[in-house]
């Protein structure tokens, strides 16, 4: 069996690549090389991908971190984390601990502050003169404000946090990506400081108040939800726009009827790509057999969530961007034990931009040929570097 190596070249911004669709159309299962040249498992499969993230097979950690396969040099993305040992207890604390600061109840009291903020950056893209980078106006900024709004973390001091968040999730180059995350770790230890002295109705402030929670802990799953919460909605933003720039059919819809976007949003996160490669890596915590393949305890693990979205078995003409399709089912944000917390949020943000959108730019149109739009390369959420759009 060939070994193909990561990560696939990509011929378009928003289509699966060839070679992944060709692998996906074989079997379930494949083995790869991540771009450090690893061994690891492709998992294309949804049925597969759905049962693996449903199950105790794969984890985060690894036995032995230091020989652990890598698929990059990120420090928080690319290896092993946390205590093999104590993986599953600490993962159900960490969730009871992070889960109720994103219930129903919290959604629908940020639904609002989402809004004020979303009106106010559309307002500001409205008056920039055309063509205007819509990741750089709203699909950038918009996740970081509500994530500052969330943790409390003053706005002004975006542009630090950013530029260490962007150096932290480099998969290209590990010594940065170590000193990005160390600095990171110091904003979020000071952060933590100031909010004993002054605290605020903010994440941060209910987790130094938390009983068995240290100040160590705090500044850590702060800088876990600072690192987490942006990136992936900044980039279904700017993808999404582009399935509709791209689908004018599909636009027109939702400016008809604006009703129809959280079904809409559901369709767009399904029919973004995932990172060229699979998503997050996870090792096999004991031996197990996928198809006609025996994964050994320690084995990276690659599961595809992209891939698994645009399984043909799961979702019919998966290439098609079908916003009146039921696509609630994808696994963009995991499933069962490991489904994101966040989902609800990021949804929230996205249905929010696409209302705000359809009432103030209805002729919206790409400002560029697709051919010339860049994809970011360095990092494993992948997402474009730029959107020029006019109206």
């Amino acid at each position: 069996m060939d070994t193909t190596t990561l990560p696939f070249e990509r011929t378009h911004p928003l289509r699966v690549p060839p070679l992944l669709r060709e692998l996906q159309s074989r079997g379930p299962v494949h083995p790869v090389r991540t771009p450090v040249g690893d061994p690891a498992w492709l998992v294309t499969d949804y049925a597969e991908v759905k049962r693996l993230l449903a199950g105790d097979v794969l984890g985060r950690s690894h036995p032995d971190p230091d020989r652990a396969a890598r698929i990059g040099e990120s420090v928080l993305v690319s290896g092993p984390l946390g205590n093999y040992a104590t993986e599953p207890q600490d993962s159900a604390r960490t969730r009871a601990l992070l889960q109720p600061h994103f219930s129903p109840k919290r959604i629908r009291e940020l639904r609002d502050r989402v809004d004020v903020l979303t009106t106010e950056l559309v307002d500001a893209l409205a008056a920039r003169e055309r063509p205007v980078d819509l990741v750089e106006a709203l699909a950038l900024p918009l996740p970081v404000l509500v994530v500052c709004e969330l943790l409390g973390v003053p706005y002004a001091e975006r542009t630090e946090f950013r530029a260490w968040i962007h150096a932290a999730a480099d998969v290209t180059d590990r010594e940065g990506s170590e000193r990005a995350v160390e600095a990171l770790y110091r904003y979020c230890q000071d952060l933590v400081a100031r909010k004993h002295a002054d605290p605020g109705d903010d994440i941060t402030s209910r987790l130094c108040a938390t009983d068995g929670v240290d100040d160590a802990e705090t500044a850590y799953y702060t800088m876990v939800l600072l690192f987490a919460g942006f990136e992936t909605t900044s980039v279904h933003i700017g993808y999404g726009m582009l399935l509709f720039l791209l689908n004018p059919d599909q636009w027109r819809i939702i400016v008809a009827d604006p009703d129809i976007i959280p079904n809409a949003v559901d369709e767009l996160i399904r029919a973004t790509p995932g990172p060229a490669g699979g998503d997050i890596p996870r090792y096999a915590r004991k031996d197990f057999q996928l198809d006609a393949v025996s994964i050994r305890e320690g084995d990276l693990v690659l599961l595809d969530n992209g891939a698994a979205n645009h399984d043909p078995g799961a979702f019919p003409e998966p290439d098609r961007f079908d916003i009146g399709r039921r696509a609630d089912a994808h696994l963009s944000f995991g499933h069962g034990p490991h489904y994101c917390i966040g989902a609800p949020l990021a949804k929230v943000e996205l249905e929010t931009v696409f209302r705000k959108l359809v009432d103030r730019f209805p002729r919206m149109r790409l400002a560029v040929d697709v051919e010339e739009l860049r994809v970011h390369r360095n990092t494993q959420t992948g997402g474009l570097v730029e959107l020029p759009v006019t109206w």
